[in-house]
């Protein structure tokens, strides 16, 4: 990939973006946060391109199926790699089978995260509890 990788972050919890987002900036990413779900639907006109979603799943007003599926249903995420990154870990098959495609137990793992990213990158599953 060439070019500056921009993620975008959808979490309603304050520490675990900005843990998210210092290990995106590590990695010479830049990031967009969406904290509600409610506020993605008029954010996403501002976004710009995106490379990968990062999606808790616990969130208030729509889970993050919910909102995976309103990204779904915007042609600008063709092809992105939506990752279900939360600490319900026994949430992993669900994700699969519901479409995600990745997965990221919390808390993030700032020794495996380069790798995870850059595999989520290159088009290959990560699903990974810890």
């Amino acid at each position: 990939m060439t070019g500056q990788i921009h993620a975008l972050i959808i979490d309603d919890n304050a520490n675990n973006v900005s843990v998210l987002a210092q290990l995106l900036t590590k990695e010479g990413a830049k990031h967009t946060q969406v904290s509600h779900p409610n506020r993605l639907e008029s954010a996403l006109d501002n976004i710009g391109k995106v490379d990968v979603v990062f999606l808790d799943l616990e969130m208030p007003g729509k889970d993050g199926f919910e909102v995976r599926d309103l990204l779904r249903a915007n042609p600008a995420f063709d092809g992105v790699p939506i990752v279900a990154y939360t600490v319900h870990i026994s949430e992993i098959d669900t994700a699969y089978h519901q479409g995600f495609d990745g997965f990221i137990g919390k808390p993030l793992d700032p020794d495996k995260f380069p790798n995870q990213l850059a595999r989520i990158l290159r088009g290959e599953g990560v699903w990974e509890t810890v």
